[in-house]
């Protein structure tokens, strides 16, 4: 399709789009975990939404260029940096690419509400399980792992950012979890021993991810 970027390397616990920043460029994740987070004035983080290999981390910026979040890499990440024009002009000569990044925002959009919800109206131990069983579909839709092992490189810290709970009580959490269910998260990597028992202590319904069309995954190909 004849879609060009800029490959860039980002530092773990970096952050590479600011609120508020104007910007010309969308990303895709090549490598990596980068996680979408708004921010407090004493710079409280709140993470609401995780990008792994094969996202497009920001692509409603295409239409909405001013940042209303900001973008970190999570561990070391790979980006490719597309420029919206590139976009806009892919979208115009191919009505499937067109939708497809429709749907990815929409998807997008309905992952939001439901982290609203996880952070929300659900006990820290449901908060923590409904993220895992959300990335390990995700994975596994992805090809990057499957529900029972899939990895989320991801810290303590990181998590608590992601569920709204202290890296204290989110130490507390996995360790129940292990406990109860036996799932362990060890260098990276996430072992469900379980899928249906965490499906079901996570309140988890996988509708919400819309995985049922097309996606802007096609970006690969490009």
């Amino acid at each position: 399709m004849g879609l060009n970027g800029q490959i860039i390397g980002v530092a773990a616990h970096k952050d590479f789009v600011q609120q508020g920043e104007q910007v010309d460029h969308s990303h895709l994740v090549v490598e990596g975990l980068v996680g979408r987070f708004g921010q407090s004035r004493d710079g409280a983080r709140q993470t609401t939404c995780l990008y792994i290999v094969g996202d497009m981390a920001d692509l409603p910026s295409v239409v909405s260029p001013t940042a209303a979040w900001g973008l970190a890499a999570l561990t070391r990440t790979t980006i490719l940096r597309v420029a919206h024009a590139d976009l806009q002009r892919i979208a115009a000569q191919h009505p499937g690419v067109a939708e497809a990044f429709w749907r990815d925002c929409v998807a997008d959009g309905s992952i939001f509400s439901e982290w609203v919800v996880n952070v929300g109206r659900r006990d820290a131990l449901t908060r923590i399980v409904h993220l895992l069983c959300e990335m390990a579909t995700r994975c596994e839709r992805a090809g990057l792992g499957n529900r029972n092992a899939f990895p989320l490189p991801i810290t303590q810290s990181d998590l608590g950012d992601a569920s709204g709970l202290t890296s204290i009580y989110v130490n507390r959490t996995l360790k129940q979890l292990r406990n109860q269910i036996g799932v362990t998260i060890k260098s990276g990597m996430v072992t469900v021993p379980d899928w249906n028992e965490l499906v079901s202590l996570g309140d988890f319904d996988e509708a919400f991810m819309l995985l049922d069309g097309p996606s802007a995954r096609i970006l690969q190909a490009a």
